[in-house]
C-alpha cells in the first residue's frame, strides 16, 4: 500500500502540529472506502430489483429484492456494491431462490462516509430482520468477514458461501500506517477513536477466532493468485470453521471469483444442496407480507 506524497507529507506536518488531530484524520482515511461509478451491468441488474431503504444506526442501506422461494442473501466488500454480484444473483434467481442484495453504508446508492466490518455486520443483520430468515449467505471479500460476526451476534442460515474473504480486516492497518508514516501514538488514537465509534474491540474481529465457534456449513473459494487478500485467509478461515470446505482456484484474481462459471455453478450447487429443507411456505410468505410494514410501504 502506496500513499501519494501529498498525503504523507501533510500527516508528517499534522502529526507534529497535533497527534489527537492526527488521529482523527488518520481515523476518516482508514475507513473511508473508494468510491467508483456502477458499471451498466450492474445498473441494469439493480433496475429489475425492488429497493427498500433502511436507516441502520442513522446510517442508510439500500437492499433490492428478486424472486420467490428460500432467500439468498448478498454481501459485497469492502468499496464494492450489491449489484456487482449480479452474476450470482442470477443464477441463483434461475435455480429457485429469492435474493437479496444491499449496499452497505459508505456503500454504492447508500451514500459517502465511513464504513466498517461492524457497520457491515449490523446492516446484514437489519436486512435479515426486515426480510426474514436467510436459507443462505453469499458473500465477496470483507462481507465475508463481516457476515461472520454477524452470525456470531446471532445471525443463522442453513449455508454460507465465502468468496475471497480476510482473515482479520483489522490487520489492513498495519500497511495503512507505514503508507502514512504514522506514528505510534497517532496509530494508538486511531484504534482508540474507532472502538469507541463502532462499539466493538479491534481484537474481536478476528475471523478465525470467531468461526471456530460455528455450526453450519461454509464453503470458501479463494483464488491463488488473489493480490488483495492472500489466499492462506481463505485457507485459514475454512480450517478453522468446524466442517467448512476450501475451493481453490487459479488466474481469477480477486474480482474474478464472483463472475467466474465454474465458481458460480459451485456456489450455486452447495447451496442448493439442502434448499428443499428450507422451502418458505405459502403461509409463511403471507405472514411475512402482512406483518412487516416495511415492505408494505415498498410495494
Amino acid at each position: 500500500m502506496t500513499a501519494p506524497t501529498p498525503v504523507r507529507t501533510g500527516m508528517r506536518l499534522l502529526q507534529a502540529a497535533s497527534p489527537t488531530l492526527a488521529a482523527r484524520v488518520a481515523e476518516r482515511l482508514f475507513f473511508t472506502p473508494p468510491r467508483t461509478r456502477a458499471a451498466q451491468d450492474v445498473r441494469a441488474f439493480q433496475a429489475r430489483g425492488r429497493r427498500l431503504d433502511l436507516r441502520v444506526d442513522g446510517r442508510r442501506v439500500v437492499t433490492w429484492t428478486r424472486g420467490d422461494g428460500p432467500r439468498v442473501y448478498l454481501v459485497h466488500g469492502w468499496g464494492g456494491r450489491g449489484g456487482r454480484l449480479h452474476h450470482l444473483a442470477t443464477a441463483l434467481l434461475d435455480a429457485g431462490f429469492a435474493v437479496v442484495w444491499f449496499d452497505a453504508p459508505g456503500h454504492g446508492a447508500a451514500g459517502r462516509g465511513m464504513s466498517s466490518m461492524p457497520e457491515f455486520a449490523r446492516a446484514l443483520l437489519a436486512v435479515v430482520q426486515t426480510y426474514g430468515p436467510a436459507h443462505a449467505v453469499v458473500t465477496h471479500s470483507m462481507g465475508g468477514a463481516a457476515t461472520a460476526l454477524a452470525a456470531d451476534w446471532g445471525l443463522d442460515a442453513r449455508r454460507f458461501a465465502f468468496l475471497a474473504p480476510p482473515a482479520n480486516p483489522a490487520a489492513w492497518a498495519i500497511p495503512f500506517a507505514a503508507a502514512l508514516g504514522l506514528r505510534p501514538g497517532v496509530i494508538d488514537g486511531l484504534l482508540a477513536r474507532s472502538e469507541r465509534r463502532l462499539r466493538i474491540r479491534w481484537i474481536d474481529v478476528d475471523v478465525p477466532t470467531i468461526t471456530g465457534r460455528m455450526a453450519r456449513p461454509l464453503l470458501v473459494v479463494h483464488d491463488r493468485d488473489d493480490a488483495t487478500v492472500p489466499w492462506i485467509d481463505g485457507a485459514t478461515i475454512a480450517d478453522a470453521w468446524p466442517g467448512a470446505s476450501l475451493l481453490t482456484t487459479s488466474g481469477l484474481g480477486h474480482r474474478g471469483v464472483v463472475r467466474d462459471p465454474t465458481v458460480v455453478a459451485e456456489v450455486v450447487r452447495f447451496v442448493s444442496d439442502d434448499a428443499a429443507a428450507g422451502r418458505a411456505t405459502e403461509a409463511e410468505r403471507l405472514e411475512r407480507e402482512l406483518f412487516s410494514p416495511d415492505l408494505r410501504r415498498a410495494g
